[in-house]
C-alpha cells in the first residue's frame, strides 16, 4: 500500500473552449492509498472570524492555506487583526491571531474571490466594527446571492449602497448606525451562510442577536449545526428553538482558544468515491470519531452505495470496494452532490438527488453544470429545481469544464479514474479549498498504475 499526504445563478455561465486542460488520471486497476487531506475550510474561516473578535489571542493548529483561507486572513488583517503563521514539522500550519485593540473602521476594501464564506461571513464583523468598507469579488462572485445577509445587517442599522445589480456584489456598507434591534427574521433557502455569518458575530452585536429563519426550506442545515457546535465549544451561550429554526445568543466576551481543524471530510469525499469507482481501495487519515461536518455522512453513504467501509483504531477510515457500486437515492447531499453526482454515473442503476436546490446558487449553477457536464460522457441527467435524476448509459471520453468551481473539478477528476480520455479544464481552481489536488490525486492514481 502506498501513501499520499499533505497538510445561485440561474443561467450556466460556461468558460471558453480555450482552458487549461489538464488529462485526468485513468486506472485499469484498483487503487490502494491512504491519504491525508488538508484541513476543514469551513472550520477553518469560522475559527478565524471568532478569533479576529475573540478578548486574547487564539491559537489555531493545523489551520487550510487555501486561496478560501487566504482571502479570509488578508479580510481579518484589513480590520488590524494580527496574524502570526508557523509551519510544524509535519507540514502542517499554526496561526496565532491576535485580535486589533479596536477593529478598524476604514474605508476598506476587502476582496472576496469567489470565497463564500468570506463574502458572507467578513460583512457582520465589518458591521460590528462599525465601518466603512468595499466588497467585490471574482466575476462568478457577483452572480452569487447575498441578498438576505445584507438584508439582516440593513435592519441592523448598516447602510448598503450597490454598484451594480441590488442584493449582489460588489457594495459598500456604512455600519456606523448599528444598533440593537428585537428578532431578525432571514431567508436561508438558498445558502445556510447567511444564517451562520450572524451567529457568528452574535456575541458581538450590541444588544446580542434573536435571529429567526423565514418560512420556507434551509440550505445545508448541517452546516448551520456546525456552527452553533462551533460556538458552544468555544463557550459562547446559544440557544436553540426547538423547530431548528431560531437562534438566541447573549452579548458577551469570547476568550481566546486553541483548536485543532478537522481533515476536510467534504474534499476527502472524491479520495474515498476512487474507491468504487476503480474497485479499489482508499483511507484517509485522522478521520475524527464524532463530526459536525457535512463530508461525515460519506460513510453511510458509500456503505448505502456498496462499500465496506471501517473506521480504525488508527484513526484511518478505509473504504473498500466490493465489486459492486449501486444507485442511490439520496437527500440534501449539500456540497457533497457533485461528487455523489459523478460516482452514480458510474453506478449500475440510476439515482435521485434531492434537496438541492440551494447548489445552483454557489460557485456556479451546479445543477445544470452536472446535467450538461454528465452528459458528455454517455450519461443521462435530468435537473429540477431541486434534484437530479441520473441514469448510467455507455460511457465515452470528453473534455469536462469547471465553470471555475472546484468541486466541479474534483468531480471530472473522479471520472476520469474510471473512464480514459477524460480532459478537465483549470483543474488549478481546486486550490480554492485543496491546492494539493492535483497532485494528491496523482499519488493516488499512481498506486493502481504500480499493482498494474
Amino acid at each position: 500500500m502506498s501513501t499520499a499526504s499533505a497538510s445561485g445563478n440561474s443561467q450556466l455561465d460556461r468558460p471558453n473552449d480555450e482552458g487549461d486542460w489538464w488529462p485526468a488520471p485513468h486506472v485499469a486497476t484498483g487503487v490502494d492509498a491512504i491519504v491525508s487531506v488538508p484541513a476543514s475550510k469551513s472550520l477553518t474561516n469560522r475559527y478565524l472570524i471568532l478569533a479576529a473578535l475573540a478578548s486574547s489571542p487564539s491559537t489555531i493548529h493545523n489551520t487550510l492555506i487555501s486561496r478560501d483561507t487566504e482571502l479570509m486572513l488578508a479580510a481579518l488583517a484589513s480590520f488590524g487583526t494580527g496574524i502570526e503563521r508557523t509551519e510544524q514539522p509535519d507540514g502542517s500550519t499554526t496561526v496565532v491571531i491576535t485580535p486589533a485593540a479596536a477593529l478598524e473602521r476604514g474605508p476598506l476594501e476587502i476582496n472576496c474571490g469567489l470565497a463564500g464564506t468570506v463574502m458572507r461571513f467578513v460583512p457582520p464583523l465589518a458591521a460590528v466594527a462599525g465601518a466603512t468598507v468595499s466588497f467585490d469579488g471574482d466575476p462568478h462572485a457577483r452572480l452569487r446571492p447575498m441578498a438576505p445577509v445584507l438584508d439582516a445587517l440593513q435592519a441592523l442599522g448598516v447602510a448598503i449602497s450597490f454598484t451594480g445589480e441590488q442584493g449582489m456584489l460588489p457594495f459598500t456598507m456604512d455600519a456606523s448606525g448599528l444598533k440593537p434591534v428585537g428578532p431578525v427574521v432571514i431567508d436561508a433557502s438558498s445558502s445556510s451562510q447567511f444564517i451562520s455569518a450572524l451567529l457568528l458575530v452574535g456575541h458581538a452585536l450590541p444588544g446580542g442577536l434573536e435571529l429567526r429563519a423565514a418560512d420556507g426550506p434551509i440550505a445545508s442545515p448541517d452546516h448551520i449545526m456546525m456552527t452553533v457546535q462551533t460556538l458552544r465549544e468555544l463557550g459562547v451561550q446559544i440557544t436553540v428553538d426547538d423547530d431548528q429554526r431560531g437562534w438566541r445568543i447573549q452579548p458577551g466576551e469570547l476568550r481566546g482558544f486553541t483548536v485543532t481543524v478537522e481533515p476536510d471530510l467534504s474534499n476527502a469525499g472524491p479520495f474515498l468515491a476512487a474507491a468504487l469507482a476503480s474497485k479499489g481501495s482508499v483511507g484517509i487519515r485522522f478521520w475524527p470519531a464524532t463530526t459536525t461536518q457535512v463530508g461525515g455522512k460519506w460513510v453511510q453513504i458509500l456503505t448505502a452505495m456498496g462499500a465496506e467501509v471501517h473506521h480504525g483504531a488508527d484513526g484511518v477510515l478505509r473504504v473498500r470496494s466490493t465489486g459492486e457500486l449501486r444507485g442511490i437515492d439520496y437527500a440534501d447531499a449539500s456540497e457533497l452532490a457533485p461528487t455523489l453526482a459523478a460516482l452514480c454515473a458510474l453506478a449500475d442503476s440510476p439515482s435521485t438527488l434531492t434537496g438541492i436546490g440551494h447548489l445552483r446558487g454557489h460557485e456556479t449553477d451546479r445543477l445544470a453544470a452536472l446535467e450538461t457536464e454528465l452528459g458528455k460522457v454517455g450519461v443521462k441527467v435530468t435537473a429540477t429545481e431541486d434534484s437530479l435524476q441520473i441514469t448510467p448509459g455507455p460511457l465515452h471520453a470528453a473534455d469536462l469544464h469547471s465553470y471555475a468551481d472546484h468541486r466541479m473539478a474534483t468531480a471530472g477528476a473522479l471520472l476520469g479514474l474510471a473512464i480514459d480520455g477524460i480532459r478537465v479544464e483549470n483543474i488549478a481552481t481546486t486550490a480554492k479549498t485543496m491546492p494539493q489536488f492535483p497532485q494528491l490525486w496523482a499519488d493516488m492514481a499512481a498506486t493502481a498504475q504500480a499493482a498494474g
